[in-house]
């Protein structure tokens, strides 16, 4: 089921995670962060709108890195009833797409829960203060092959987070499913 997600709450400080990546060690916020701020994706394996996407998401993870942001994904969908996303599967995922950035692994759900994510992808900006100044979709493309025209609005909100300290005022919500929350 689609879901966007919720809107940008300004200046909410990041939670801190320790989670276990796929290349086998645990990441907290901090070893993930760059000196200008760090992007948390969440996404999951399976999503028809991350696989949209995801070969964008590995460039802008590249192309963030080279003004100081760091890149996190984190996947918190419920593997038991979805084991597409099991951790295992997660490990070939980011091979099979040269992910080059930490791809974590969140079983208890409990940092999608602190972050307040709602779907796949969700992406959230941080500043150097560790300060929310972006939630919104890695471009105007969606779902779609980029353009010529494709605002690379992730891109663009984190050049100038990492230059200013502060996000764009026009912010658009992201769309994907829904994260796969566990029974409670």
């Amino acid at each position: 089921m689609a879901a966007t997600s919720e809107p940008l709450q300004r200046g909410m400080i990041a939670p801190d995670f320790r989670l276990p990546g796929v290349e086998g060690r645990s990441w907290s916020y901090a070893e993930a962060a760059g000196p200008q701020g760090l992007v948390v994706m969440f996404i999951c394996n399976h999503c028809p709108y991350v696989l949209a996407v995801v070969d964008r998401i590995v460039q802008e993870a590249r192309a963030l890195r080279q003004i100081g942001v760091g890149v996190v994904a984190i996947c918190a969908n419920d593997a038991a009833a979805y084991p597409q996303d099991s951790f295992e599967r997660m490990k070939a995922f980011a091979a099979e797409h040269g992910f080059d950035f930490p791809y974590l692994h969140d079983e208890t759900q409990q940092v999608a829960l602190a972050y307040g994510a709602v779907c796949t992808p969700d992406i959230f900006g941080f500043n150097r203060e560790r300060s929310l100044q972006y939630r919104g979709r890695l471009d105007s493309a969606g779902r779609q092959p980029p353009a010529p025209d494709t605002r690379r609005e992730l891109y663009e909100a984190m050049e100038s987070i990492a230059r200013t300290g502060q996000g764009p005022e026009a912010q658009h919500a992201s769309m994907g499913c829904s994260i796969k929350w566990k029974a409670a």
